[in-house]
Parts: C-alpha cells; structure tokens; sequence
C-alpha cells in the first residue's frame, strides 16, 4: 500500500457561520478506470467536504492509496498520482473535520490488513457511542492510529470472533451507534452500509456497461454517467463482488428518520434524496415561506449560493421580482492571510458584495437557508443597508437552529447557536433587519411532501431544530461537554 502526504492548509477564516457538511463517500466496483472515476465523484461531492480528501483502489495484488489534504482537484492532479492507484475497484472520500487540526492520520479511506486481508473503509456520519467503545477497546489491548470514530469499526471487526468479513462487519456494527454509511472494499467484494435510520444518505448506481457505483448523493452518479438504481435502504448492507449484488437487512426493523437539513443546505441541488428533487424542494420551501410570512417589498434576494433555490421559490409565490442583489466570489478557498481585526472585519467583502444596481432605493427580503451563529448575517444585512437599501427584510428557508447535531455534522454548542439564546425580535435586533422570519416546522415538511410534522414520530431527523434526538448520544454527558465534543473531535 503506499501512501502520500501534504502540508496542513488554513481554511479561510471568513466563512464561519454556516453549518458544515458531513463527509462524502464513493466507490465503484470492477471498471478498469476504477481510481479516475472515484477522483470524478468526488468531485461532485466536494460540497460535503472540502479539508482532505482519499482513494483506495484494489489491483488483484495490494491496495494502493493516495491521501493528502486539499481539495480532490488539488490532490488528484497528475498521472504520477492517478498511476498510483491501480485497480479495476475503488472507494474514495472528501472530508471536513469537525474540530480541531485536519491531520493526514485522520483523512479517509482508512485501512487496515487484518487477519482476513486488507481492508479499507470509509465513513460519512458519527458515532455517538464511540468514547465508551474506544476506552474498552484501548484498555484490551487495541492501539489506534487516528482519532477518526471510523477507525472503532476495523478494531472490532479486527477484534470479532467471527470468521468472515461480513459477520464481522455486522458484529461490529451491532456494538455501534449512530448515524452512518460507510462503503468499504476487501479483496473479494465492495460494501455499502446506511444506518438503521437512514439519517445518513447513501445510493446505488449502475454504468452503461454494468459496474454497480456506491456514492452519497446522485450527483456524483451523473458526472461518471451511472445510472440511478435505488436508494440503500435504512439498515441495510449492499455486497457488491463477482456474483452480482447482494442485500441483506441484519438490524431490527426502526421507522426511518433520514437528515431533513440534506433538503435544506448539504446536498447539492442537482441532486435526487430520498425520492425528491433537491432544488425543487428548496423553491417549495421558499413558497411556503412566502405564505407563511410575506410581507411588502419592492425584491427578493437570495443570499448565495445556498438561498437561490428558496428566493426563487419565494419571489414566485410572493409575485416579487428575484434579484441577484449580492454577487459571490467563487474563488475565495483557502488562504495563508493570518488577518488583523481591520481585515477580518473587511473579510465577507471576499465572498460577497453587493449589487448596487438592484438595492438602492429598495425594500429588499433576503432570502438565506439558516442561521447559525449570525455573524454573517448581520455582516450581509450591514453590506446591503450601505448599498442603499430602505427595508431589510430577512426570511428563512429553515426553522431557527437551536440545538447542536451530533450525528455527523458540524455545529457549535448550543450556547454559540442564535436562535437557542435569543428570542426572534432579539435575534433580529442582533442582524439588524427590519423583519425576520423563519418557516415553521409544518411549512418544510410539507415542502419535502409531507402533510405535516408527526410529532409522535417524526418523518426525518430535526434534532437541530427540536432537540428530538432519535439515536441516543451514550457519549454526551448532558450538554454540550467540550471534553466530549473534542475527543468526538474528528467524526467525519
């Protein structure tokens, strides 16, 4: 197996407040351009994670690896590398790290050689038990190598008294909880697992020419020309080797509660999740918004990119024109700038400015797709009021966020969210708009196709705005603990 490295880089320090993405995963089974297409499917996954990214290929001799942090363009980016990872099978990954340094020991896919062959793995959720099966692991004897909860899943598949791969895999995934898919690849086959609640999303794929592709979402089909097969099921495994594919369900049967926030932010909009159209759900919810609370102006604006979607959807139902009023800079990325207080002040100019044009004289709604900490907001309400507007008014395409999520992705603790310390007119006192809105829990399920939330059980998971947890945290001690959140540090 070889491996390769890279320098550390500085994540730009003006884009802090939003909630980050969990991870993406991919995997093809058996096509001879198995390492090319991986590197294309991460690609279309980079949204989901852009600290480090990794492959794994399979040649019939060894596992052949490349990792290294950056994003996939910046790592995969030679025939030197590409040659690297020979092999007809491959799984691969993008990562964001949740807390502390991103560091190469922790960037996916793992692997490991254990007594049955080697083993790679790669992981997109979190595991909220995994303090307390770390510490028994540890003191019998097990050393680790990361600080990934992932790397939990091969100690006990490594520590299980069964004989095959995969009754080792389902013991140890038995011994776990959380919200997770994984795709993993052995010598003889290529595994897909979604969680019993589907919180996190996995689907399955097929090429023209028959290879069967796992990945996140199907974007990442599209790019390499997959065809969408279906959705892996809560609770299921998905065995892909020479016989063809195989699925088994070896968890008791639980009501499904996959991530409703995947509609909302994380997935790309071109995507297809759970049976619906992304970008399609975005203008409904911003249509229900529109109802909900719509108020006289003169333009919607979204705040881009993540607002488009629900602005449009908005200024339909509010019949007010849409506007690009605030213009994004693509190209901000990464930057080695260790900014003074001026600059940083100065900082969202680097991803945002306004758009004169058409703010000034203005009623404007800005329409965004949360609020997490509110400095970006309030940042963006001040770039709009200097370009001129009347009336700001801001609508969001969420309910308020209020709780920390603990399932895979990146929130701060509840003390640093808005809306869990502050009452509506106070939080918009705090952004200093002239209105704030956000939609209610009943408008966005019935924008993902539902008649409403069911409070007695809930169609998907919304811990981040009820604090309905539905898998219980065995490793939160009752709040936010900052020693459990830092040695959860690099959930991915």
């Amino acid at each position: 197996m070889t491996d390769h490295t890279a320098e550390p880089l500085r994540t730009s320090p003006y884009d802090d407040d939003k909630l980050r993405e969990e991870c993406g995963i991919f995997g093809v089974w058996r096509h001879p351009d198995a390492a090319r297409l991986a590197v294309l499917g991460l690609h279309a996954l980079q949204h989901r994670g852009q600290e480090a990214a990794g492959i794994v290929a399979w040649d019939e001799r060894r596992f052949n690896t490349h990792r290294a942090l950056g994003h996939v363009g910046d790592i995969f980016n030679s025939e030197r590398v590409m040659a690297s990872l020979a092999g007809q099978s491959a799984i691969g990954h993008v990562r964001y790290a949740t807390f502390g340094d991103t560091v190469l020991r922790n960037v996916q896919p793992l692997f490991a050689d254990l007594s049955f062959g080697g083993f790679a793995i790669a992981h997109n959720g979190n595991l909220t038990n995994a303090l307390a099966i770390r510490r028994r692991l540890v003191t019998s004897g097990c050393i680790f190598q990361s600080t990934s909860d992932t790397e939990i899943i091969i100690h006990l598949m490594a520590t299980s008294s069964y004989v095959t791969v995969l009754d080792r895999m389902i013991d140890a995934l038995r011994q776990i909880e959380g919200a997770y898919s994984l795709v993993a690849l052995t010598e003889q086959a290529m595994i897909g697992v979604r969680d019993p609640l589907g919180v996190r999303p996995l689907v399955l794929g097929r090429m023209p020419s028959g290879e069967v592709v796992l990945a996140s979402e199907t974007c990442a089909l599209d790019i390499i020309g997959a065809a969408f097969v279906r959705d892996v099921a809560p609770g299921e495994i998905v065995i892909v080797n020479q016989n063809g594919i195989e699925s088994i369900q070896p968890f008791p049967i639980a009501k499904r509660r996959p991530c409703i926030f995947e509609h909302i932010y994380f997935a790309r909009p071109d995507s297809v999740v759970d049976g619906h159209a992304v970008y399609d759900v975005r203008k409904r919810i911003g249509a229900e918004l529109a109802r909900e609370s719509g108020i006289s102006a003169d333009v919607v604006i979204p705040v881009p990119d993540s607002g488009v979607p629900a602005a449009i959807g908005y200024a339909a139902e509010a019949g007010i024109p849409f506007e690009l009023g605030i213009i994004r800079n693509h190209y901000v990325g990464r930057t080695f700038i260790e900014p003074t207080d001026h600059i940083r002040h100065l900082g969202v100019k680097l991803k945002h400015n306004a758009n004169r044009a058409q703010i000034e004289g203005k009623r404007v709604i800005l329409v965004d797709d949360s609020i997490v900490r509110g400095t970006t907001s309030s940042k963006i309400v001040q770039m709009v009021r200097e370009a001129g507007a009347l009336e700001v008014h801001m609508r969001i395409a969420s309910p308020p966020t209020t709780h920390s999520c603990f399932y895979g992705v990146d929130t701060p603790e509840r003390s640093k969210l808005l809306a869990a310390t502050m009452t509506l007119e106070e939080m918009a006192k705090f952004i200093h708009v002239d209105s704030l809105a956000f939609i209610s829990m009943d408008g966005l399920y019935r924008a993902v196709g539902e008649t409403k939330r069911n409070s007695e059980h809930p169609q998907y998971c919304d811990a981040c705005f009820t604090g309905d947890y539905p898998i219980p945290l065995t490793d939160h001690w009752g709040g936010d603990h900052p020693a459990q959140l830092s040695l959860l540090a690099e959930r991915g």
